[in-house]
């Protein structure tokens, strides 16, 4: 139940707190005071798409906060939800608060107890808590695709419908990979053969993803193996042979080390030294044997050049062909080899397929049927119910039904009842209001026949017979009323403060008749002070108030009009008692 409501600076509303009671809370005015802008309040605490042209003129944002109590099986939901974002209030585990803030500068920010959440959170759990009913909602009256959910709402038909869907979507899923394994056998042969062409290109040429550094590296010294032979004896003639005018390189230092190893033997400070020359001088010898090593291993081969450029040729085309690596290469060849092997046990795998799907067809008849005769069963309970309202709402002679149909498909589920049926994401059925008005005629599609009034008139009699059974604790109606004459005003009230028994449920209207049965009455008035105009609610808590504002609401405060609000007044607590 929403209990606190605080607006600041959104259109004409510089600052309004109101406290709601439970029952049935009214909210009266003239047109353009702010009674709508009100509820706008309440759509942005429920994730309404938020706009900077609601922030009052000279503010910087607008801030808008509600208070909600938890109980029933909504408020179990929402605790569920809290805690599981670690939201929950463990010193207020029986309320929760949402806000909305709209900035002209920046991102406009949701928050559920103080934390900053998604919209998606914020609209997830103010639609637990609160239904608003508007006058766009009769338009939906006016689309058959809307006549199912309604429908389903007042069957209660969740449970039956997401086990269907499960089904549905397994069976959706079997059946695109049916039409997948079909297609790929439908051109099996020649895809066979382009498979067996690339894994047979891949497993012949033996790969090796290391041989190609080591192949670059062998090409680079057959390349240059002239070059690589010169250099190579050059230095092994100055290390081992030296030149016609100077020794060898090792000779020289061969007599260093002479000369520093008698030079230690008289100074022994200078040993290290010496150490170090003859570490020099078998470092030298070391290179001078990796050289002939080396040198031994340099060969000028054109015919092996040949093969290993050939080599590195190949390899170069496969990746160019399978990827930008060996590895690459190696992996598309496994990927094609998993391809191969579908498509060749293709027709055992549809076979287990069609098998499948024909399970799931049957079993996804079996759930259709289930909750297409919860819904028959539940459409007899709403025709009933909202003829009672009808009654009520002086269209006693007007019918109402919920028309299910199916349509005959070769391809559709099975029922048990033996037909063949289309079907969708929502079971089999068609689901469509009609309605005769006038005795004689038939039942035809609301959507063609009902007028404006019978439209208003017939929102509230299925709102009426499907709030009784949503769990949403606060119910809003907007001008439900629209085009409902005064004189089934008080029918109108009536029927409100019945929903109010089991729900909070607030009330836009023009209709004194209505205005009467509320629990709580708030005027909403537009006022202009310092050549600023803004919105201000006044809670009216005694009799006298609500009659003034009942004449006024009749065409003005004047004696008769006062006489007629009391006769209103007394007319809705004399309901009232015999109601309850």
């Amino acid at each position: 139940m929403l209990t606190e409501l605080r607006v600041q600076n959104l259109a004409i509303i510089e600052e309004v707190h109101l406290t709601l009671g439970p029952g049935l809370v009214v909210l009266t005015g003239e047109t353009g005071a702010g009674k709508s802008i009100l509820l706008d309040a309440v759509q942005l605490l429920l994730g309404a798409r938020a706009d900077t042209l609601l922030i009052r003129e000279g503010a910087e944002r607008a801030y808008v906060e509600g208070i909600f109590t938890l109980t029933g099986p909504a408020g179990q939901q929402v605790r569920t939800w809290l805690q599981a974002e670690d939201l929950l209030d463990d010193e207020a585990a029986d309320q929760v608060i949402l806000a909305r803030e709209v900035r002209r500068q920046g991102r406009h920010i949701a928050r559920i107890n103080g934390r900053s959440v998604s919209v998606s959170l914020l609209r997830q759990i103010g639609g637990a808590l609160v239904d608003i009913h508007g006058q766009a909602e009769h338009l939906s009256l006016r689309r058959a695709k809307a006549h199912r959910a309604l429908l389903d709402r007042f069957a209660r038909a969740e449970p039956l419908l997401e086990a269907y869907r499960r089904v549905y979507q397994q069976l959706r899923a079997t059946e695109a990979e049916l039409e997948r394994l079909r297609a790929l056998e439908r051109d099996a042969a020649r895809k066979a053969d382009i498979l067996r062409y690339q894994i047979d290109e891949i497993t012949a040429a033996n790969l090796d993803p290391a041989e190609e550094e080591a192949l670059r590296a062998e090409r680079t010294r057959l390349a240059h193996a002239e070059q690589l032979a010169s250099l190579t004896r050059q230095a092994l003639l100055l290390l081992d042979e030296g030149l016609p005018d100077a020794p060898a390189v090792t000779d020289a230092l061969g007599q260093v080390v002479d000369a520093l190893e008698r030079l230690a033997e008289v100074d022994g400070s200078q040993t290290e030294l010496a150490r170090t020359a003859q570490a020099h001088l078998e470092g030298l010898g070391e290179v001078a044997r990796t050289l002939r090593d080396y040198a031994e291993t340099l060969e000028f081969n054109p015919r092996r050049l040949d093969e290993v450029e050939s080599r590195l040729a190949l390899l170069d085309d496969l990746k160019r062909k399978y990827g930008p690596t060996l590895e690459d290469v190696l992996a598309f060849a496994q990927r094609a080899q998993a391809e191969l092997e579908a498509i060749e046990s293709a027709g055992d795998r549809i076979a287990e397929l069609e098998a499948r799907r024909d399970a799931l067809r049957r079993e996804a008849g079996q759930k259709a049927w289930e909750l297409s005769q919860a819904r028959r069963a539940a459409a007899e309970r709403l025709a009933k119910q909202v003829e009672a309202g009808l009654q009520r709402l002086h269209m006693a002679a007007a019918r109402f039904q919920v028309a299910l149909t199916t349509r005959p498909d070769p391809e559709g589920l099975p029922l048990p009842s033996g037909e063949t049926v289309a079907y969708d994401a929502t079971g089999v059925d068609r689901v469509e209001f009609l309605i005769a008005p006038n005795p004689g005629e038939g039942f035809k599609p609301l959507a063609k026949i009902a007028s404006g009034g019978e439209t208003s008139r017939l929102m509230l009699a299925l709102k009426a017979a499907l709030a009784q059974a949503d769990p949403v604790p606060t119910l809003i109606f907007d001008e439900i009323d629209q085009g409902i004459g005064g004189r089934v005003g008080a029918v109108v009230g009536e029927m409100l403060w019945g929903l109010a028994r089991h729900h909070q449920v607030l009330c836009v209207t023009h209709l004194p008749q209505l205005a009467a049965f509320g629990d709580q009455h708030l005027r909403v008035e537009k006022v202009v002070q310092g050549q600023r105009t803004r919105t201000q609610v006044r809670a009216l808590t005694d009799e006298e108030a609500r009659i003034a504002e009942l004449a006024a609401m009749l065409g003005g405060d004047t004696p008769a009009n006062r006489a007629a609000a009391r006769e209103l007044w007394a007319q809705a607590q004399a309901s009232r008692t015999t109601t309850s």
